[in-house]
């Protein structure tokens, strides 16, 4: 995979265009220099496999709830090799992670409660709107 344009590196991520730079703005991906010449391919910027690796390493990041300032330091962490940061980042991002499911769990039992006591049948309103409400 080398010689991609823009358009084939997002393609080949699962991203768009302007994600790309976007990520390039922000120091995530490299930026290669646009070619002299005329003629076919000349001006067009060209990336390659370790690009397309490097992208799908950020999406795949991202999927993990890590924020772009992390994923950045993941990166250069990769570079360096310095196993015991990665793992702290992904330590603390895991107990953002169980906090987050802990809500999450709260919030279904909640719900499942309300939606109990509303199928339970009654007079009034039911207790899910009620719920809402207050």
């Amino acid at each position: 995979m080398t010689g991609l344009t823009i358009a084939r590196l997002a393609a080949a991520g699962g991203v768009g265009v302007e994600t790309v730079r976007y990520y390039q703005r922000r120091g995530l991906l490299e930026t290669p220099p646009r070619p002299d010449g005329a003629g076919l391919g000349g001006g067009v910027r060209r990336y390659g496999a370790e690009d397309v690796r490097r992208l799908r390493f950020i999406r795949q990041a991202q999927g993990a709830g890590f924020t772009l300032e992390q994923i950045g330091e993941l990166l250069a962490l990769d570079a360096g090799e310095d196993r015991a940061r990665a793992r702290a980042l992904a330590m603390a991002r895991l107990g953002e992670l169980d906090a987050r499911i802990a809500e999450l769990e709260a919030a279904r039992a909640a719900l499942r409660r309300l939606a109990t006591a509303c199928g339970t049948g009654g007079k009034g309103p039911c207790p899910i709107i009620a719920a809402f409400e207050t």
